[in-house]
């Protein structure tokens, strides 16, 4: 009897043993299939603004050009070589450093002669050699190009207005476009009766500069005066977007 009592208790602990077994997966089944709860997304607002400073330049770049012709492509370059090398003389005489003197471009062309219903007619070559001048002293504009005319420029392109260092200018642009941004969120957020809670994103573009249309003149019309030129202001713009979170 104690035999057989024994190999009883032996039985049912295996059995105790294997239900348990069993019913650990199907707990861990159960738990994993819990429903999870999914918060609500939060209320976001995307705005951009523009910050905007004005400032005086205190530098310029003008573009010139010499441009020659010649029955063959060699006598164009040469006459076209002779004058700017008489230009770069003039610009070193008026202070111009050489690092601030860089080569635009340099073309030869042929001539042609299209009359109608004939074939074209090569009449000969042009050269066009244009040159970016950097000018640190703003009073020193209409001088330097009144010596370049008068050294062999033909043509005068465009002028520019800069900044040496626009680093500060361009920070101040930064603020005036974040101040412009929280107004605004703000006020979006108390019009829908909700308030910011904080910022997501912030992005910005630029900075760029806002000026009137260069100055485009032909050089040949202002060789009999000194030639006046006005600087005026440059407005410096940063465009900023970024995205709220409302409460």
């Amino acid at each position: 009897m104690p035999a057989i009592k024994s190999a009883l208790l032996k039985s049912f602990a295996l059995c105790a043993l294997s239900t348990g077994l069993a019913a650990a997966p199907m707990m861990a089944h159960a738990q994993a299939t819990q429903p999870v709860l999914m918060m609500p997304a939060p209320s976001t607002l995307s705005l951009s603004a523009n910050g905007e400073v004005s400032a005086a330049p205190d530098m310029a770049t003008i573009n010139f050009a010499v441009v020659t012709q010649g029955n063959t492509a060699s006598d164009a370059m040469k006459a076209n070589n002779v004058r700017m090398n008489a230009v770069m003389a003039s610009l070193k005489s008026a202070g111009i450093a050489a690092k601030d003197i860089q080569t635009s471009s340099l073309n030869l062309n042929p001539q042609y002669d299209y009359t109608d219903g004939q074939a074209p007619k090569l009449t000969g070559y042009q050269a066009q050699n244009q040159i970016t001048v950097r000018v640190n002293d703003l009073n020193q504009t209409g001088p330097v190009i009144d010596a370049v005319i008068k050294a062999g420029i033909n043509q005068v392109n465009a002028i520019n207005f800069g900044l040496k260092n626009d680093e500060s200018m361009t920070d101040q642009a930064r603020q005036a476009a974040i101040a412009t941004l929280m107004k605004r969120a703000n006020l979006y957020a108390a019009a829908t009766g909700m308030k910011v809670k904080r910022i997501i994103s912030i992005e910005e573009g630029g900075p760029v500069y806002n000026q009137p249309q260069p100055m485009m003149f032909r050089a040949n019309k202002m060789a009999d005066a000194s030639t006046p030129v006005s600087s005026g202001e440059l407005q410096l713009s940063v465009n900023v977007s970024a995205t709220f979170e409302l409460e």
